[in-house]
């Protein structure tokens, strides 16, 4: 039977910010977002980086 991998919260959270960027990005592409200004992708992917550095730093303890 294989093992489940269970991640932290602060893992599951970046995981899902991340994954929501990126179909942000792509249907922005697609145009089906392009309502959307350029700052709200800018403010996932700094939410990203900042969710990252976190763990990181929580990793560290």
């Amino acid at each position: 039977m294989p093992k489940k991998i269970r991640l932290r919260p602060g893992s599951q959270l970046l995981l899902f910010l991340i994954c929501f960027t990126v179909g942000v990005w792509v249907f922005r592409g697609l145009t089906l977002l392009s309502f959307l200004p350029g700052i709200v992708l800018w403010l996932l992917i700094l939410a990203c980086l900042g969710v990252f550095v976190f763990n990181s730093l929580q990793s560290m303890r």
